[in-house]
Order: C-alpha cells, then sequence, then structure tokens
C-alpha cells in the first residue's frame, strides 16, 4: 500500500463533504483571486494568467460561475444529485486553475535501481533507463518542465496544469512501478512501499 505521492499544493484526495441539503461545503467555499492573476469569465469558461502561464477551461451546464470581488464564486443551477457531485469537483477545478498559474504544481519522482537514470532532451522530453534492453523516450506535454539532479535519479516535473503533470508522472511510474521486494523502480517522493520479503531456500 502506497502513501500519498510526493506532489506540491493540494493533490491529496479529500472525501467530498455535504450538507444536509446535499450541496458540496467545498463548493460553497469562494476561490480567491491572489495579486498577479488575471482571471476572466466568459459564459461558462474561465480563464486565468499569471507568472506561471495562462490555462482555460469550460465548465458545466449544472454549475453557474461568478465574479466577486476577488473571488469566483461557484453555485449550482440545479437541486439534484449530478449538480451536487459537479458542485464541489468544478470548485476544485476552479481552484486548481487559479493555483496553477499563480505558483504552479510539483511532482517528484525518485529512480531506485542498479542502473536506473534519467537524462534531459532539452525542451523535448525525457530519456530514461530503467533496466529494459532499451532506453524509454517521454515526450512532454504541453506546459511541463523537468528538473533533474546530477545523478539523474530525482526527478522534479512541474506545470501550471495539475492534471497534465500528474498524469504525466503516473506515465513515467507505469514504465517501472515499485516492486515489493527490493523496493526497485519509480516513486513519488516519500512514497512508502508495503515490502515483502523473498523467498527463502531450504
Amino acid at each position: 500500500m502506497a502513501a500519498t505521492t510526493g506532489v506540491t499544493r493540494c493533490l491529496k484526495s479529500r472525501r467530498l463533504v455535504t450538507t444536509r441539503a446535499g450541496e458540496s461545503r467545498i463548493g460553497k467555499q469562494p476561490v480567491k483571486i491572489p495579486q498577479g492573476v488575471d482571471v476572466k469569465l466568459n459564459g461558462q469558461t474561465l480563464t486565468a494568467k499569471g507568472p506561471k502561464g495562462e490555462l482555460s477551461r469550460t465548465f458545466h451546464e449544472l454549475v453557474e460561475l461568478e465574479m466577486g470581488d476577488g473571488v469566483v464564486n461557484v453555485k449550482k443551477r440545479a437541486e439534484t444529485r449530478q449538480a451536487s457531485a459537479l458542485h464541489g469537483t468544478s470548485r476544485a477545478l476552479a481552484n486548481n486553475l487559479i493555483v496553477g498559474v499563480h505558483e504552479g504544481f510539483d511532482v517528484n519522482l525518485q529512480l531506485i535501481g542498479v542502473g536506473y537514470r534519467a537524462k534531459a532532451n532539452g525542451s523535448k522530453g525525457l530519456t530514461l533507463s530503467l533496466g529494459f534492453s532499451h532506453d524509454v523516450e517521454m515526450e512532454f506535454p504541453e506546459g511541463v518542465t523537468a528538473e533533474l539532479d546530477k545523478q539523474g535519479v530525482n526527478i522534479k516535473l512541474s506545470s501550471a496544469n495539475k492534471e497534465t503533470v500528474t498524469q504525466f508522472a503516473a506515465d513515467i511510474r507505469k514504465y517501472r512501478p515499485p516492486e515489493p521486494y527490493k523496493g526497485k523502480g519509480v516513486h513519488y517522493l516519500g512514497e512508502q512501499i508495503l515490502r515483502k520479503e523473498g523467498k527463502k531456500g531450504k
């Protein structure tokens, strides 16, 4: 069983808390717009521009977005189960959009294993040596960058887009998930793997 991943900002999963009326408490919280971030609302499309880039997202018609005094409010358009489910999710997505362009999101990976290394190909992507007979080439998604340590075993992935950077990290990890005996593989930084003992000879 793995612990939460080594991802900066609010990437820990949380249960959606609702009131008795079925309205998400998370959804009711306004999304603050920090200084240095320009936010525009055009119908159902929210656009934010800040130090880390520019992002846009179009939201479901069952939720309504409103610009307030330095905040974005997310409201339900209907009293249905689907609208209630979308309420908290939409608020979280709007928050990630604004936090992303202001501070960005980081995912930290660690390669554990003899000969396991990563090399950067400029701004194009990563070349990963993960114990296969061939290297693995990973092209950066748009807006994702990487920093490596000198040994090439610690990778810091960064992007304004939380979904993109976390998915890219997961795609890398799929090639060599941590195995439970020696712990070799691609780890999220700080991840704890439940270790197993190898079979002992008679």
